[in-house]
């Protein structure tokens, strides 16, 4: 019984992240100016003056986007859409690690796509390599609880299939 709590718990971590990661996605705009008015309002302008720079450019990007082509925010809002359903898809191992244990197999994958997309499609959108390893981090982060989940889930039996007929 402690096994299936242990991995109850780091599939719920997993599940949180997914729907942090999703919820933040819709009020962008808004999270930039506050992220912007705290990094001028703290010494990172002097220590730090290049993500300062870039957080501030990704902000005027997005009011100017966001005033003369505000349909370009419907792309994060699918984003932030396609984080709680993928979330909403770990509530098989949830309740049935064993038999979902593909979901989390899923999920372990994914996480490892976000590296070389990252990467590859950071680098042609001329993300900064700083900022693309914080995009890779949320990948090696998340599958943290998953491959915790994982080697928990092989511990335990496996439900015998009926021999077919």
């Amino acid at each position: 019984m402690r096994t299936i709590t242990a991995i109850r718990i780091w599939l719920a971590v997993f599940i949180v992240g997914l729907v942090l990661s999703g919820v933040t996605a819709f009020p962008l705009q808004a999270e930039l100016t506050l992220l912007s008015q705290t990094l001028h309002g703290s010494p990172a302008p002097g220590l730090l003056p290049g993500l300062v720079e870039w957080v501030d450019r990704v902000r005027h990007a997005l009011d100017d986007s966001g005033t003369r082509y505000p349909f370009l925010s419907y792309g994060t809002d699918w984003l932030a859409f396609a984080h709680l359903v993928i979330a909403v898809a770990f509530i098989g191992p949830l309740v049935d690690p064993v038999r979902n244990v593909w979901v989390i197999w899923f999920g372990v994958i994914a996480c490892a796509g976000v590296i070389p997309l990252a990467l590859i499609a950071g680098g042609i959108r001329g993300i900064p390599l700083g900022w693309q390893l914080i995009d890779m981090s949320f990948g090696l982060l998340g599958v943290i609880p998953l491959l915790i989940a994982l080697r928990l889930t092989t511990r335990l039996p496996t439900p015998h299939t009926p021999a077919e007929t």
